[in-house]
């Protein structure tokens, strides 16, 4: 399509046969390196793996009973001392005070799930966080423990995608896998880009892409056409078990939001659109 767009802007761009075959096997083949990611990393759908929020969620539970059983030790301990007419008349009053322990508790870990949702923009505030972090149970060992911990604290407060910088860094790396796999196959001449292709579809026309930091003189103009793409089916594809897919024009305003960042290519992005490259994922099958 751009090859054939009328536009200023790619006049003279022209791809033979040979750099049409490029392109077709380096998009086939630019998340082979993901078989070098571990696997648990790779499908992450939450901040929390699965694992720890069950750890959070018992904690929570075992908080809930242990302000039950504090209420209920206070309660007999007036009993006894005021006696039963003073303790009726206070009855209500523990009942209320109870309620409102449990519903703060019940209101920060429904906060808690809130912050463990993926965002994919910069608009979460977890200041709030902060507080739950002071917040304590005693254990029953009689000892004061953390509902959250400074781990999950942490991760919870991401606030961009799911992913903390370790986690970020270990998907990264995919692209080195990538690249070291494609460079190891005997490509003929006429072909011989497809790993320089492939291995740039991550870089970013300011330099703030990975793996290389290239500029945008640096990145292949293939592999700009390529990230757009990419970024298009990582938001909006229907068929990843661990993240919901973005609606199209949300995805689209993500892409548009990085190109006015300087980011990925403006006019890339602009055929994108215009020509609606993005409705052929809606009938693609491998052939």
């Amino acid at each position: 399509m751009v090859d054939r767009d009328d536009s200023s802007h790619f006049r003279n761009v022209r791809f033979s046969r040979a750099e049409m075959k490029e392109i077709r096997y380096a998009s086939l083949l630019h998340d082979f390196g993901k078989v070098g990611v571990r696997e648990e990393v790779l499908v992450k759908a939450k901040k929390l793996y699965p694992m720890q929020l069950d750890l959070v969620k018992q904690r929570f539970a075992y908080a809930r009973k242990a302000l039950e059983h504090e209420q209920s030790e206070r309660k007999l301990a007036y009993l006894l001392e005021k006696g039963r007419e003073d303790f009726l008349a206070r009855q209500a009053e523990f009942q209320r005070q109870l309620e409102e322990q449990l519903r703060e508790l019940d209101e920060y870990f429904d906060f808690v799930i809130k912050c463990n949702e993926p965002t994919v923009l910069r608009e979460g505030n977890f200041t709030r966080l902060s507080e739950l972090a002071e917040r304590q149970f005693v254990d029953a060992e009689g000892r004061d423990q953390p509902l959250l911990t400074p781990h999950e604290i942490n991760l919870l407060s991401i606030s961009r995608g799911n992913l903390d910088d370790r986690e970020r860094r270990q998907i990264q790396l995919h692209v080195n896998h990538t690249m070291s796999f494609l460079r190891q196959i005997p490509w003929t001449r006429e072909i011989k880009n497809i790993p320089a292709i492939a291995s740039a579809h991550h870089e970013k026309l300011d330099g703030t892409g990975y793996p290389h930091n290239l500029s945008a003189a640096e990145i292949p103009f293939q592999s700009k056409m390529m990230t757009i793409s990419d970024i298009y089916d990582a938001l909006s594809a229907t068929d990843r078990p661990y993240k919901k897919a973005v609606p199209t024009e949300q995805a689209l305003d993500i892409l548009f939001n990085e190109a006015k960042q300087g980011l990925v290519d403006r006019e890339l992005l602009r055929l994108f659109h215009e020509a609606e490259i993005y409705r052929l994922t809606l009938n693609w099958k491998p052939s």
